[in-house]
């Protein structure tokens, strides 16, 4: 049937090939159809089909291809030229073909219908372009940093690729019978399923169907499912153990690029290769995130650059992470305890040595040696300490760390501390609302990426941190979820496909960017990195979650997190630094204008500037005391040092020696008195007058207005600057000693040398008996009332107590009238009779109140006969010069006062000596240490230096400083690119 059927069709083809019906040339048989082709023709045809000549001529009538009509041609056959119509042709063929067309409807409709099976498998892959920012940008430049020739040399040749290809032989045998007549479609659907087998080793879940159909024919049975559970499983470990080749080999080449770079990276630091840029662009971003963190509190503008916000539970294991991505285990840790006290700030950067280094110190730890990470943890646990204020439990002040190392990912991380829900003791009752209000601060940065740390070995529902992130981050264009403690999780969760729900994001109330799984160690604290990695990537090899495709792989290890979260970091960099600059310098604008308005004549000083011009002004301040003169601190001496010493001298040495019956024994008196003033007293009370002095003095010059040139703003630090001073300045503990030599040989001597000393001591007695007599007279009017002129000038009388005392005062009086030579003290009769005389009168009187009225009343007395006592000693220098011989003149209290003044005269002197040699220079170093310690104390130059102006400067200067710093950082970013 067949063969007869070829043999029709084959003199069919021959005819049409040999007729000239419209066409003036021969067609060649690969010019005919493609299933007429596809068939065998045999070169003679059979002679059952042989035909007598026909001489017929006629017109044809044929509307096949809708040729026109031409002549009869005749056939060139064995028995002669044979007429033959045309339509009797197209007839025949019409009826022979009919089963062609069947056969090339089935292969087209086969062929379409596998083709339409193919795209849908094609529709089915998802589109990865949108997951493109996962794989790093170095993967792309992967032709520019690896050597590919010697990455082809290192893979497996060709042998071995072919064995992991599937057999296609086998798969070809169901369709052996279709081969002979269905030569295209069979190939078409071998692509097809080869296709398919390809899927497989990609490792597809689920079971993989292949159906091809023929609409034209009944053997669509013959393709059915090719996909079996055994061959998938067998061929998903095939894979596994595929990507395990490679992956180790990936390794073995990153580990030998990463020495060659770190060679590199040693030759740029001795400057002799420029390819500096990549590792000094991340310390340029992070000088303008550390400014920035430098900031006042008042400052107002928004800081909206990107950086890695790392938040989670407390315990959920962000430290972990941070380490595995820096490579090193540099923070501190505990066992369920919160360590993390205050945010850190970890810059990570690649160079030729694993180290790292704070931003304030010039220290640098060795990561490689155990003492260093030791050191480097204890060094971060004290920072936090100090950070947190008295009563707080965390702080809100930044630590910046710079980490760097070869093979490290450049970004920059926060790590804040851990969320919890209860408040334990020991900690504040705001710990949780200051954590919570910490985290909101660095989340709700727009530009900042989330990195969201879940524990997996705790159920979902326990999560604090994903409802906050989610509120930050509601459409999670900027979270990267990591769910960490996978390997507890596999063992303790009794559903793997919580985990997958977790990793593909339908289990928590957020979304994110990524998902990720890792496993940072088996809880122990001394694990080394290294052994961590081992760990995690032997636990994913034979991990079911993997196993399964539950978790893809490039879903898992801390690896492909820090590459994913360095790329995603770099693409927020890249879209928003440049806006982030433009606002920064319209900032800049409006402060430069509001300080043209506000302060035209005035240069922009900052805090530090104007800091500096203080401390000159104070420093100059101290200088002048030098130029103080010698005289007028001897005077201010001098002066100062008698107002304290006056009292002490007329009551406890002048008055109890003026009592004596004679000369002899006053001068006894005075000098026992006076030996012992100078021993205990006298050196101690000249050097507080002197330091006095000099306080006065200093503070008179620091806070003495300069005219026009004084700056009301810097008071308030020369004030501090002054009290700091006095209170760290002593004076010289040995000056009391020599002083007290010194006194002691002055008040020795008694020789006045000549008429002009005696005046002088004379007018110096009276001076301070009148201020003396003064004094008492006032007591005396207090305790007494107002005398009758007052009384009646000023209409005030007398209280019953003032009555009382002025009635014993004139009765006092009567009592001294009658014995001028009376002592100091009353003796127990004479109060008995002042008191009955005054009850005579009517008037009753205390005996307390009688001898307290006079004491007043004698001092009053003795002061007014010592005054006209000096006055008769104005001419008695000549009885002194023969020592009073044959004279009744005695002027011993002349001698005592001019031993006091020549005392307080070389007192004065010795101290001036001190004051402008030692003390002055002395306190100007004081002055320059606690200017040095101001400088040094930020927060204390921020409470002196205050004001609207030296806000607007400082602030003025910072912006300016940020945008010169990002201008020059997207510039570097820009030629980096």
């Amino acid at each position: 049937m067949w063969r007869t059927r070829a043999a029709a069709a084959c003199v069919i083809c021959r005819s049409l090939a040999n007729s000239s019906c419209g066409i003036k040339r021969k067609s060649p048989l690969q010019n005919l159809h493609l299933v007429s082709r596809s068939i065998h023709h045999p070169y003679y045809p059979s002679a059952k089909f042989q035909r007598p000549p026909l001489r017929i001529s006629i017109q044809q009538l044929s509307s096949l291809n809708r040729l026109p009509l031409h002549k009869t041609k005749l056939l060139n056959v064995k028995h002669g030229y044979q007429s033959h119509r045309n339509f009797w042709l197209a007839r025949l063929a019409s009826r022979l073909l009919r089963v062609r067309y069947l056969i090339l409807g089935s292969a087209v409709g086969g062929g379409y219908t596998a083709k339409k099976t193919y795209e849908q498998w094609k529709d089915m892959i998802p589109d990865l372009e949108d997951y493109k920012w996962i794989v790093p940008d170095f993967i792309w430049e992967l032709d520019e940093l690896v050597d590919i020739e010697k990455l082809l040399k290192a893979l497996p040749d060709a042998d071995d690729l072919a064995k992991l290809m599937p057999d296609f032989e086998k798969i070809g045998e169901s369709l052996a019978s279709l081969k002979g007549f269905l030569s295209p479609g069979y190939n078409l659907v071998s692509e097809v399923i080869g296709a398919s087998d390809l899927l497989l080793l990609l490792g597809s879940p689920g079971e993989t169907a292949f159906r091809a159909t023929d609409q034209g024919y009944d053997n669509d049975k013959q393709f059915k499912k090719v996909s079996d559970k055994e061959k998938i499983d067998q061929l998903q470990e095939e894979l596994l153990r595929t990507q395990l080749k490679y992956q180790r080999m990936l390794e073995r080449l990153e580990k030998e690029n990463k020495e060659l770079r770190k060679l590199v990276l040693q030759r740029d630091d001795k400057g002799i290769h420029q390819r500096k840029l990549k590792k000094s662009l991340i310390d340029m971003y992070s000088e303008v995130l550390d400014i920035l963190s430098d900031y006042d509190a008042s400052y107002n503008t928004q800081d909206h650059l990107p950086r890695v916000v790392v938040v989670g539970d407390q315990s959920a294991g962000k430290t972990s992470v941070l380490e595995m991505i820096a490579q090193a285990r540099i923070f501190p840790r505990g066992s369920g305890e919160m360590m993390t006290r205050s945010p850190v700030k970890v810059t990570l950067s690649e160079g030729p040595h694993h180290v790292a280094l704070f931003k304030d110190s010039s220290r640098e730890f060795d990561l490689t040696k155990e003492e260093d990470l030791a050191a480097l943890r204890n060094e971060i646990e004290i920072r936090m300490r100090n950070s947190v204020k008295e009563g707080c439990t965390v702080s809100t002040e930044t630590i910046s760390l710079s980490v760097k190392g070869p093979g490290l990912q450049r970004m920059v991380l926060v790590d804040l501390p851990g969320v919890i829900s209860t408040v334990t003791s020991g900690m504040a009752p705001d710990t949780k609302e200051t954590i919570f209000s910490i985290s909101k601060a660095y989340m709700q940065n727009p530009n900042a990426i989330i990195l969201c740390i879940q524990d997996g070995s705790v159920d979902a529902e326990r999560s604090i941190v994903t409802d906050l992130v989610s509120q930050m981050d509601p459409q999670g264009k900027r979270t990267i979820f990591v769910l960490t403690k996978v390997d507890l999780a596999e063992k303790n969760v009794a559903s793997p496909n919580r985990i997958q729900q977790i990793i593909e994001g339908k289990l928590f109330p957020m979304k994110a960017l990524g998902y990720f799984a890792v496993v940072t160690g088996k809880g122990n604290s001394s694990e080394s990195i290294e052994s961590i990695k081992e760990y995690e990537e032997e636990f994913f090899q034979n991990s079911k979650l993997l196993k399964t495709s539950m978790l893809k792989a490039h879903q898992v290890t801390t690896k492909n997190l820090s590459l994913a979260v360095s790329d995603c970091f770099w693409k927020m960099v890249r879209e928003s630094v440049e806006q982030q600059a433009d606002a920064f310098k319209a900032t800049r604008f409006n402060l430069e204008t509001e300080w043209k308005n506000n302060y035209p004549r005035l240069r922009e000083l900052d805090r530090n500037e104007l800091f500096e011009k203080a401390k000159n002004e104070i420093l100059d301040e101290v200088i002048s005391l030098t130029q103080v003169t010698p005289k007028h601190w001897e005077e201010m001496l001098e002066k100062t040092l008698w107002e304290r010493v006056s009292t002490h001298v007329i009551e406890n040495i002048y008055l109890p020696a003026a009592q004596t019956a004679n000369s002899g024994t006053f001068n006894t008196t005075v000098d026992i008195k006076l030996k012992q003033w100078t021993d205990k007293q006298l050196p101690n009370k000249a050097v507080e007058v002197a330091w006095e002095t000099l306080q006065e003095e200093f503070s008179r010059f620091m806070t003495e207005k300069k005219g026009k040139e004084h700056d009301d703003i810097f008071d308030k630090l020369k004030q501090a600057v002054k009290e700091e001073t006095i209170k760290r300045h002593k004076w010289n503990e040995r000056a009391e000693d020599s002083l007290r030599v010194i006194q002691h040989n002055a008040l020795e001597d008694r020789s006045i040398s000549d008429k002009q000393q005696w005046d002088a001591a004379i007018h110096f007695m009276e001076e301070t008996l009148q201020s003396r007599l003064k004094d008492t007279e006032s007591v005396i009017e207090d305790m007494v009332g107002p005398d009758w002129k007052k009384r009646w000038l000023h209409w005030v009388g007398r209280t019953k107590e003032q009555n009382i005392r002025n009635e014993t005062k004139n009765e006092l009086e009567k009592l001294i009238k009658c014995n001028e030579d009376h002592p100091a003290y009353l003796a127990n009769d004479e109060v008995t009779t002042v008191r009955k005389n005054l009850e005579a009168r009517g008037v009753a009187v205390d005996p307390c109140l009688i001898k307290d009225t006079w004491h007043q009343i004698y001092r009053r007395y003795f002061l007014k006969s010592a005054l006209s006592h000096c006055n008769l000693c104005r001419r008695g220098f000549y009885y002194y010069q023969r020592h009073f011989v044959d004279s009744e003149l005695e002027c011993n209290d002349i001698v005592l006062f001019w031993r006091i003044q020549r005392m307080l005269a070389i007192t004065a002197n010795t101290l001036r000596q001190q004051l402008t040699n030692t003390e002055v220079r002395r306190l100007e170093k004081n002055v320059k240490e606690v200017l040095e310690d101001f400088a040094e104390d930020n927060e204390k130059k921020v409470m002196l230096l205050t004001g609207k102006r030296v806000q607007l400067a400082e602030d003025l200067k910072k912006v300016r400083e940020i945008q010169e710093k990002l201008e020059a950082f997207i510039e570097a970013l820009h030629q980096e690119k």
